[in-house]
């Protein structure tokens, strides 16, 4: 990309609101809108522009609701104090929408007049979950009572003159992001102080109220403001000299984190400090850095952009003094509710990594990884929204799927074709673009689709939240994208390539066993979504293909002990193997030789692996699971990164490209809490859960599991006497509790809360029923409350 010449500017206005002036609008912060947007009269990619207004206010009520929108990112100062650390969204809703944020700006209000700052970063370029609308702009609405600020052509906007383009290497194609270039010698440190004279600023261009192109109609923020952690002081700093006498302070982070680097420091003016993280060239290609150029004196400066690593290196001449380093973490906010804790610190610690792989992919949407891409890959999504439900809260936590899922369904093209990752660079057509040095992105990945809009994708967020609305809009858009698919005549799937034929990393793969167990758990998700949409008509359509899937997928498939394709020459398939067992392909009756396969063949990316486990799971083989899990991940949990990659190996060992931070890697963190501590929702939002273990050699787990009707804390120990279970069940709920049957022995009598429930001298206890027995468990219902189970083995 050619650098533009660089245009910020920075808005001033006096406005003064009287309340007797103005009808009240009770209803303003939900319905239409008074403000226009308003921008700079020029424009180009990479520019920051200063906005302000002054309002007078007679009264300042409690809560005062502000609407504010802009491409691409803002900071708000209200009377010289921080409001927002970088508001809104990356664009796109839809292929033509904006999203705008909602916030409490009156504990920042005060009578009398009051200045309204905003800064905005326009990126003026597409990205790979970003749709630029080609105009900077900013629309800002706030209600104080019977008063209505409202943004027009008498704010003023000034081009910030110490933001520049920099120097290349630049950011590579897929993030919409740019490098940040601050001269300091060209700043204007006041302008967000309410005395600064901005008599000379220009006012604002004017684009007219919303809806208006290129911003067109407004859709609220879908997800929280940024968790802001403040500055903080690094962990520990090492200096080092270069060759060229050049200085390099080394910052450490406590784990791999969205930062943004601050300093303070003594220096000449025309100093240049280059600002990175150790991450910088994570996947192989150039990914966002800072560059301050100082001033004559003591000053200090927050790079403003995010960036994320282990460590944040700052590199100075000699003739800088150094005063002082500190970060800001900040990110999506959701807290880490969930837990998960036994006795093999291994799986602890692989448990830990996941969560914090998580942590930091995600912030305006699910990311693939942080660095190379901050992309919504929808196969990635999968196991990132699944790992959400044991890792954090049950509030905050789900929004982003549910954003990501409404978005998927909106971007789906004319042809009904979905694609991923979405919001995208260009609008949803017919025509695929496949030039994609710009940003854009349109291209489907047709298992990635199948994986989405299936059992694991759609049918899991609304399994674990209950969340109807956002399946009522999903699921016609899920019907008409599985139509374009085709069976044969023996009714196996035909191949669908897409634009994009992707199945997994590596090599060895098995594409017909993969394509129809992908599809088989498409039809399980969509049969399922059309009877909560009350789509009954659908239901037999769907039924009907898989009833002849169903037939011949073992017939052609399965050839003894093993499924492969007719043709297929590679080393077998353990991807598609899994697939067939989670799908409910494979029969109880061939899960020895399945056993044997998963013991034998390690084809599967880290994205796929975490199917392989499940299929262990569901045959009852914990043990081998685990002994795979620890196998497999046995380099990423002696490494020293605080986070899961992307490949088995990092850089050239891994895959495209090799990051060290892919939440798809993560799938262990489910697995280990929803199988091995056992504990997973049986009807919607959880009004129904399961507790059953699969403990296998584990002697003790302790795991802590978020609900929409609040925390689920279990417990389960093991001997040679007795196992355990302590549970704490949320109100509204109803849980089905597996003691699990001893190995090769028989409990001789289980009692609850000090009470025998089963076995002799049993009575009857309130709020217990004894349900079944199976060769694995003996299950109990319980009601909300607190239950210590004790099993007596024989």
């Amino acid at each position: 990309m050619t650098p533009q010449p660089i245009v910020l500017f920075c808005l001033v206005t006096t406005f003064w609101v009287f309340e007797s002036r103005l009808a009240a609008e009770p209803n303003d912060a939900g319905s239409g809108w008074r403000a226009q947007w308003i921008g700079p009269k020029t424009t180009g990619s990479n520019h920051w522009f200063c906005f302000r207004h002054t309002a007078s206010l007679e009264s300042v009520p409690p809560f005062v609701p502000a609407r504010i929108a802009v491409d691409s990112k803002y900071w708000l100062w209200i009377n010289g104090q921080l409001a927002i650390f970088e508001g809104g969204l990356k664009r796109g809703p839809t292929p033509e929408n904006t999203y705008y944020d909602q916030v409490d700006i009156a504990p920042y209000l005060r009578r009398g007049n009051n200045t309204i700052d905003v800064l905005i970063w326009y990126w003026g370029k597409n990205g790979f979950s970003h749709n630029s609308s080609g105009q900077a702009g900013l629309i800002f609405q706030a209600q104080t009572g019977k008063q209505t600020i409202a943004s027009d052509g008498t704010w003023k906007v000034l081009p910030h003159p110490a933001y520049g383009q920099g120097d290349p290497p630049y950011p590579n194609y897929r993030l919409s992001e740019s490098n940040i270039h601050f001269d300091a010698r060209k700043d204007i440190p006041d302008w967000i102080h309410s005395g600064f004279d901005d008599a000379d600023w220009p006012v604002a261009k004017s684009f007219g109220a919303p809806p208006v192109a290129p911003w067109n109609d407004l859709e609220p923020r879908p997800i929280p403001e940024w968790r802001d952690g403040g500055l903080k002081n690094y962990v520990r700093t090492i200096t080092t000299n270069t060759t060229n006498d050049d200085r390099v302070l080394t910052a450490f982070l406590p784990y791999d984190a969205q930062v943004t680097p601050w300093l303070r420091v003594k220096a000449p003016a025309g100093s240049r400090i280059d600002i990175r993280t150790d991450d910088y060239m994570g996947g192989g290609s150039p990914n966002v850095r800072s560059v301050y150029i100082t001033r004559d004196g003591i000053q200090k400066f927050e790079s403003l952009g995010w960036m994320n690593g282990h460590w944040v290196t700052y590199t100075a001449p000699a003739g800088v003094k150094v005063l002082a380093v500190k970060y800001r973490e900040t990110g999506y906010k959701a807290d880490f509710t969930g837990a998960f804790h036994c006795d093999d610190p291994v799986l602890n610690t692989l448990w830990q990594k996941a969560r914090r792989t998580l942590n930091v992919t995600m912030r305006d949407n699910y990311m693939d990884c942080p660095d190379r891409e901050r992309a919504q890959w929808w196969g990635d999504e999968v196991n990132e929204l699944g790992e959400t439900f044991y890792a954090l809260d049950a509030t905050n936590g789900p929004l982003l799927a549910r954003k990501g899922i409404r978005e998927l369904a909106r971007w789906q093209r004319a042809d009904h074709t979905l694609f991923s990752p979405v919001p995208s660079g260009q609008p949803a057509t017919d025509v695929v673009r496949k030039d994609l040095q710009d940003g854009s992105w349109t291209i489907e990945l047709p298992i990635q689709m199948l994986a989405a809009v299936g059992r694991y994708g759609f049918w899991t967020y609304y399994l674990y939240t209950g969340d109807k609305d956002t399946i009522t809009v999903a699921y016609p858009h899920v019907r008409d994208y599985l139509q374009l698919w085709k069976q044969d005549a023996s009714g196996l799937v035909v191949h669908r390539t897409g634009d994009w034929d992707w199945e997994d990393w590596g090599e060895n793969i098995d594409a017909p066993v993969m394509d129809s167990a992908w599809y088989e758990l498409a039809l399980q998700g969509a049969i399922k979504m059309a009877q909560v949409v009350g789509q009954d008509a659908d239901i037999p359509v769907w039924q009907a293909q898989q009833a002849v899937l169903e037939k011949s997928f073992n017939a052609n498939f399965w050839t003894g002990h093993e499924y492969r394709s007719p043709g297929y020459q590679g080393d077998t398939d353990d991807r598609a193997n899994a697939l067939a067992v989670v799908g409910g392909l494979a029969r109880p009756e061939q899960y020895a030789d399945l056993r044997m396969v998963f013991a034998k063949h390690y084809n599967a990316s880290p994205y796929m692996e975490k199917y392989v486990l499940e299929a262990l799971y569901q045959m009852n083989a914990p043990d081998e699971a685990r002994q795979r899990m620890k196998s497999r991940w046995k380099d990423q949990i002696e490494s020293w990164t605080t986070t899961l990659w992307e490949g088995w190996g990092i850089g050239a060992k891994g895959y495209g490209g090799g990051t060290y931070n892919h939440a798809w890697s993560g799938g262990a963190l489910t697995l280990l809490s929803q199988y091995a501590a056992g504990v997973a929702p049986e009807q919607p939002g959880y009004e129904v859960y399961h507790v059953l273990p699969s403990l296998g050699g584990l002697r003790s787990i302790r795991a802590a599991v978020p609900s929409p009707k609040g925390l689920i804390r279990v417990q389960f120990t093991q001997n040679e006497e007795q196992v355990e279970c302590d549970l704490v069940s949320p109100a509204g709920t109803k849980a089905i509790v597996g003691m699990p049957r001893p190995a090769g022995r028989q409990f001789k009598q289980i009692a609850v809360n000090r009470s025998v429930v089963w076995g002799q001298k049993a009575r009857n206890l309130a709020g217990i029923v004894f349900q079944s027995a199976d060769d694995r468990y003996l299950r109990f219902k319980v009601k909300p409350g607190h239950w210590h189970f004790i099993g007596t083995i024989q």
